[in-house]
């Protein structure tokens, strides 16, 4: 007993103490050029998202859209309610929060998920999809956050729940880089758009802080709503259950379509109305032709019946 009682308090030990490990942040200083900003810009906008999560968004309008003065912010909970394992905040990312940290130790938080202290980064932020992106992305998305109107916003701690506070020491990994792929490869275009995008992460089943990789983007992860159990759909090429029977101008116009303010900014009162967590003003920002190779990757993939119910209550 004194033996496995050691050994259990050794394993802990280690975990907290040496872990993560994913080593240390790069010696990297960025020139930025307005090209670098103007891609930023676009991915942290409309295609990773990282101000969807990181602002505030407003809930009493269909969809979430991000709340005018709030870009970066950061503030936002997600905690038991929403089914997280403790409480976890959205850091401030304007130059407020972010004029301590070196290129580097920023790099190195969106592309492994560890902070400039060493401490992991719940995978909320997909940082486990960021890091198989093309550097030259990351660094642009940095050099647009550089550029933020700085808004002081101090932030708490996140903390984590039992086992959960173990667990998280081991989730960050080193990350292994891709290039980006040539304009006219619609497919591997597509295919990179979606991990950037991280579509996967919300339209594949998740319980117990695990992902049935089996139905990968069939759906069914399920968000807690005032109104009952809102799933996600099947997003594969199944005729009967996922989107087999769209066009590509069907799938793009389904984004398309909220690049009217009147979709955009459409009141609701969520006690009573469905809601969706899908951030559609901010994917509406992805150009027709991204839109498009997202399609394409879709249809490449093998088709997955797996019939969802939209909403449980």
């Amino acid at each position: 007993m004194a033996v496995i009682i050691l050994v259990i308090f050794g394993g802990a030990f280690y975990v907290k103490k040496f872990l993560p490990d994913v080593g240390d942040a790069p010696d990297l200083k960025i020139v930025s050029t307005p090209e670098k900003v103007a891609r930023g810009k676009y991915l942290a906008n409309n295609v990773m998202l990282c101000t969807d999560c990181h602002s505030n968004r407003e809930w009493n309008y269909y969809a979430g859209p991000v709340k005018p003065g709030t870009l970066g912010k950061g503030g936002d909970v997600f905690d038991n309610k929403e089914g997280f394992p403790g409480t976890i905040y959205a850091p401030n990312i304007t130059p407020a929060g972010l004029s301590q940290w070196t290129d580097g130790e920023i790099f190195r938080a969106i592309t492994t998920g560890v902070k400039k202290d060493g401490a992991p980064i719940f995978p909320i932020m997909p940082h486990d999809n960021y890091g198989l992106l093309d550097t030259e992305d990351i660094e642009s998305v940095i050099s647009y956050l550089r550029t933020l109107p700085a808004i002081p916003n101090t932030i708490p701690e996140s903390n984590y729940e039992f086992p959960m506070s173990f667990i998280i020491h081991t989730i960050p990994k080193k990350a292994t880089f891709s290039k980006r792929p040539d304009e006219n490869n619609s497919v591997a275009k597509g295919k990179y758009l979606i991990t950037a995008a991280s579509c996967g992460h919300c339209h594949t089943p998740f319980d117990k802080g695990t992902y049935d990789m089996a139905l990968k983007y069939a759906g069914g992860r399920k968000f807690a709503t005032p109104v009952g159990t809102l799933s996600t759909p099947n997003i594969t090429p199944d005729k009967e259950t996922g989107i087999g029977n769209w066009s590509k101008e069907m799938f793009v116009d389904k984004f398309r379509v909220y690049r009217d303010s009147a979709y955009a900014h459409r009141p609701v009162n969520i006690e009573k109305e469905i809601m969706t967590m899908m951030p559609w003003s901010d994917y509406a920002g992805m150009t027709d032709a991204d839109l498009g190779s997202i399609y394409d990757y879709l249809f490449s993939l093998q088709p997955i019946k797996h019939s969802v119910v939209k909403l449980q209550k």
